[in-house]
């Protein structure tokens, strides 16, 4: 097996690069910190490719996977899971770069991670394209507008993609964590339901992509929940949430 994940240093893309180190695959581990990729590499000898690299820049991406494809193969999966979290608040003229900087990631980055492989991967006529989004995307969050609205464009862009790439033998899968215990996540000072352990959140989410599935909400029970929160109407759903607690905006 092939794979290929981005942000591999930490969090839930380094727990699905062990996840499937450890089932025998070779990984493509593609991340700004090279150093802690060279750590995984060391832990898992030739059967790590490292490419440390920013997923904006969708030059480097290409050269990464013609490289990963010209010594390993085709990929069987491709993960665009590289994302940031940052509170924002559109009062602040200075957050105008913090919105551009976690869309690119969040967002464009994914695009960016999956254009190399779509066109071999659909001559393959088979494979995975896997999109890590959250179910911070089912509605808008207070104080968390750029990260809410990427999550949702992403989501809205996997669907797109699936419907392209329907019937060629490609899949495309969207995965909506919820809670899962990572540095994104260490620093919110509100309660956080169902919380997950970044090692079984990794092996919950390749469960959903070994059965192909179109949309998995991880853990299962965040799903319900994100249900109720569509169906909620506006006047109440912003009575309820106008005050809820916020992800700390970054200045200076």
């Amino acid at each position: 097996m092939r794979v290929v994940i981005t942000g591999a240093s930490s969090g839930i893309g380094l727990a699905l690069a062990r996840h499937y180190l450890e089932r025998g695959a070779l990984v493509a581990a593609i991340a700004r910190r090279g150093e802690l990729l060279q750590t995984l590499a060391a832990e898992f000898p030739d059967k790590v490719f490292c490419y440390a690299l920013d997923v904006r820049d969708a030059e480097a991406l290409r050269a990464a996977a013609a490289d990963f494809m010209a010594r390993a193969g085709v990929p069987d999966i491709v993960i665009a899971n590289a994302g940031v979290s940052i509170g924002t608040l559109t009062r602040y003229a200075e957050d105008n770069d913090v919105f551009q900087h976690v869309m690119d990631i969040n967002m464009l980055g994914a695009v960016k991670t999956f254009q190399p492989f779509v066109g071999v991967m659909r001559e393959a006529g088979h494979g995975r394209l896997v999109g890590i989004a959250s179910v911070a995307g089912f509605r808008g969050l207070s104080g968390a507008g750029a990260y809410s609205a990427s999550k949702a464009a992403l989501i809205s862009y996997l669907e797109s993609l699936r419907v392209e790439l329907h019937g060629s033998g490609v899949r495309v899968v969207t995965v909506c964590p919820g809670y899962i215990r990572t540095p994104m996540t260490d620093i919110n000072h509100y309660l956080m339901p169902f919380m997950l352990e970044v090692d079984d959140a990794a092996r919950r989410i390749a469960r959903e992509i070994d059965r192909g599935s179109s949309f998995a909400v991880v853990p299962w029970q965040m799903a319900p929940v994100g249900r109720v929160l569509k169906l909620l109407p506006n006047w109440l759903y912003d009575r309820l949430f106008a005050r809820a607690p916020r992800k700390p905006r970054i200045t200076g």
